[in-house]
């Protein structure tokens, strides 16, 4: 209590934090600063450096300047700027905008810091918002000299955000970043190793992770606060159940494979006799486990047990204890008959666990050798002589006369994505490249449509659909004009019936395919792999998505970042919806919970862009942890309503991957009704948009399914098969213990892994 009364007499933090100098945190700031201006606020800089970028100096606008104290650095020259404390503290403001949070004062300066000073004014009750690199943070310092080689001047704390109110993600695009450099705009920015393209990937990613596990850890205390389960279906926790013994640091390897490319962290636990002395070579085993989880950076438990048939329980309890998302652990060498007599750890586990995956490790040591490579595909094939055909010739021609693609992507409706489309339109625009607008939604908010600037705007087609008169983007007549660049609101609009295609993103490949680059918006809720955490997150299925190769396809994608609270203000202020949805939308989808968990899975989802696009380009220093090669997912639906969310388990599972992916799925009988049919149609037509291939099998009897789905999974060479918890899927149910379908599936994949899929899982 004593905390938050002292709270209310400090000024509040907030801090724009991005992968590298120029990204557009001091535009962010001084955007923003303005704002505040325009509501009455007291606001002034010092400090402030704008590089003479025009878009930058653009936004001093009236912003009132408080002169900072200038001295040459003697290590090399260079023109610094201090903080002017008895000017502010003079001054008086309620907010004070300030760059380079990371800056070391002059000598003899009152602190030896900038983020001494910050601290000195938050405690005179002056509120201020800075800028940051992410690689001027001590505990991503040497990592990011690890991946790029670059090396940061200054440092602030790790600890230096949780110091923080608010803290807001800039983010930037490799592209942008080069072309900011190549118009001159960058000068002056130190260390131009940053720059590289790679680089810029690199610590971009860095960015990404750092502010999610913010997001995450906010969103745990809110949902304390709130009385609700901590964990969040978003962040990935794994545990490894092994013993000590030869396979124990092997599943502990997996489990750091999979927790790295899932961005997620590793728990391992062993279950042991405390009683009794460990043998010689358990000690041996248990010594270098130990060294292992710690190499790896994970957490290692040993937990009392007095009997093996206590551990389901115990390890179910565990889990529950400690947010685990997935376990992970051996097959059963156990025989049918043996599992019947003496019962299995698997079985009871399984029907213990609630909202946990179980990945059961192939044990691949005796048949092949276990193989950690990479999970990127083999270098392309050498340049031959032989002449192409000519529909290889038609397909490269067109790769190069294709348009440019580039997504905004938020986290929620009004973050700003609209208006950061049109301010990159004019930018062009004034660059002399032809921009027109084929579809704008302003939704009435005056700053965005004080962005369309001297943009063009192509008018829309009328339509008439039961007897009403629509509008929708006129495409024919964008193909008309065909201007060099097309600005395309709301990527995962259905169209009105009538038109050429059924949805927005399928008129966007039309445009792209005619040559005219497109800019283009969309929230995260709208990717289709991701429907079942956004249901999850907010309780709302959402109905207009967009497949995940659009997302894939694109040049650049870059994310629209707002905190939670900013944005709920935003809705208060009316600057979102009319006035008479506000508080209904405050209510549901705009609650903090659901902004604080959909802002998570914006910033995960495109820090695994990212680090594909990293490996796409055969870096061999992305963030993600290594995975065997010419994986194939295999994976088993029924007719229930759980067939789609396992689906979508499967395709995220083989993009990480880069695998090939099946989904089959046995009837019994002969015949399918009509109903039945429609609905494995819409599976069907899931898979495949997703980039997947659907079979169906027949079968006369339940007994027969193991066997048929066992067999199919060979001829495609699985080595992942995904199957839901039995007793929510209806073929996998049987009798219980060993006799029951499920079981004699995996009994039949003990070479391959299995991933018994949670109930409810929205992953």
């Amino acid at each position: 209590m004593l905390r938050m009364i002292s709270k209310l007499h400090e000024g509040t933090l907030k801090i724009y934090i991005g992968p590298v100098s120029g990204s557009g945190k001091t535009y962010h700031m001084l955007r923003d600063g303005n704002d505040l201006r325009e509501q009455g606020i007291d606001v002034v800089i010092c400090a402030v450096s704008t590089m003479r970028r025009p878009e930058t100096v653009e936004q001093l606008g009236e912003l009132e300047r408080v002169p900072s104290i200038h001295w040459i650095r003697h290590s090399d020259g260079a023109e610094m700027k201090d903080l002017n404390l008895e000017a502010l503290l003079a001054r008086n403001p309620e907010v004070v905008l300030v760059d380079g949070l990371a800056h070391r004062n002059r000598a003899g300066a009152a602190h030896a810091t900038r983020l001494e000073d910050i601290r000195f004014l938050l405690r005179h009750n002056i509120s201020v918002m800075t800028t940051v690199n992410v690689y001027e943070l001590e505990g991503y310092t040497e990592l990011a000299r690890q991946l790029t080689g670059v090396r940061a001047t200054y440092t602030v704390p790790a600890d230096t955000l949780e110091l923080a109110d608010e803290v807001k993600l800039i983010d930037v695009t490799p592209e942008t970043i080069l072309s900011r450099l190549a118009a001159g705009h960058l000068q002056g920015h130190g260390n131009t190793d940053v720059f590289r393209q790679g680089n810029v990937g690199i610590l971009r990613e860095l960015a990404l992770k750092l502010v999610a596990e913010g997001v995450n850890e906010t969103l745990r205390e809110h949902r304390e606060g709130m009385g609700l389960p901590a964990t969040t279906g978003i962040m990935e926790r794994i545990l490894v159940s092994a013993q000590y013994h030869w396979n124990g640091s092997l599943y502990i390897q997996r489990g750091q494979q999979i927790a790295r490319r899932l961005n997620g962290s590793l728990h391992a636990v062993v279950f042991r006799q405390m009683k009794q002395p460990l043998s010689k070579e358990a000690a041996v085993f248990r010594r270098s486990m130990m060294k292992l989880v710690e190499k790896i950076g994970g957490q290692m438990q040993e937990l009392p047990i007095l009997h093996r048939r206590y551990i389901p329980a115990a390890l179910a309890h565990y889990a529950m204890e400690q947010q685990i998302t997935r376990i992970v652990m051996g097959h059963s060498r156990r025989t049918r008959w043996q599992e019947l007599w003496q019962g299995s750890i698997i079985n009871s586990l399984l029907r213990q666990l609630q909202g946990v995956d179980l990945l059961l490790v192939a044990d691949r040591v005796a048949t092949e050798g276990e193989r950690v490579l990479p999970a990127k595909v083999s270098d392309a094939e050498p340049r031959t002589y032989r002449r192409l055909s000519e529909q290889e010739m038609k397909e490269q021609i067109g790769l190069i006369r294709r348009g440019a693609f580039k997504i905004y992507i938020g986290a929620a409706p009004g973050v700003g994505k609209t208006y950061m489309m049109l301010r990159e339109g004019n930018d062009l625009l004034r660059k002399g490249i032809d921009v027109q607008i084929g579809l704008l939604e302003t939704h009435g908010r005056a700053d965005t449509v004080k962005q369309i600037g001297a943009l063009t705007i192509i008018p829309r087609v009328q339509r008439l659909y039961q007897g009403s008169q629509l509008e929708e983007m006129d495409t024919e007549a964008i193909l008309r004009n065909h201007p060099e660049v097309v600005l395309v609101d709301e990527l995962a609009h259905t169209n009105v019936p009538g038109g050429a295609w059924h949805k927005r993103y399928e008129d966007v490949l039309q445009l792209l395919d005619a040559g005219i680059s497109v800019i283009t918006t969309v929230n995260v809720q709208h990717l289709e792999s991701l429907n079942d955490a956004v249901e999850h997150i907010t309780g709302v299925r959402v109905r207009e998505t967009v497949p995940d190769r659009i997302i894939q396809s694109a040049d650049e994608v870059q994310l629209i970042d707002v905190a939670p609270e900013a944005l709920r203000q935003r809705m208060r202020e009316g600057k979102i919806y009319a006035s008479a949805k506000v508080e209904q939308a405050l209510a549901n989808f705009f609650r903090m919970g659901n902004l604080i968990a959909l802002r998570e899975l914006a910033l995960r989802e495109l820090a695994d862009v990212v680090d594909e696009r990293l490996e796409a380009q055969q870096s061999p220093r992305t963030l993600r942890g290594p995975w065997r090669q010419e994986e194939i997912v295999f994976v088993c639906v029924s007719n229930d309503r759980h067939a789609e969310r396992l689906i979508r388990r499967g395709f995220r599972m083989a993009y990480r991957l880069k695998a090939a992916w099946y989904v089959h799925h046995v009837h019994i009988g002969t015949t399918i009704s009509g109903e039945l049919q429609e609905y494995l149609s819409s599976l069907e037509q899931l898979t495949v948009r997703l980039g997947g291939y659907f079979h169906i099998h027949y079968s006369s009897r339940l007994r027969e399914v193991p066997d048929i789905l066992a067999a199919k999974a060979v001829e495609v060479k699985a080595t992942q098969l995904v199957v839901g918890q039995a007793r929510r899927v209806w073929w996998l149910n049987g009798h219980r213990g060993s006799g029951s379908v499920v079981n004699r599936l995996v009994r039949l994949s003990r070479h391959r892994d299995v991933l018994i899929v949670a109930d409810d899982d929205y992953k």
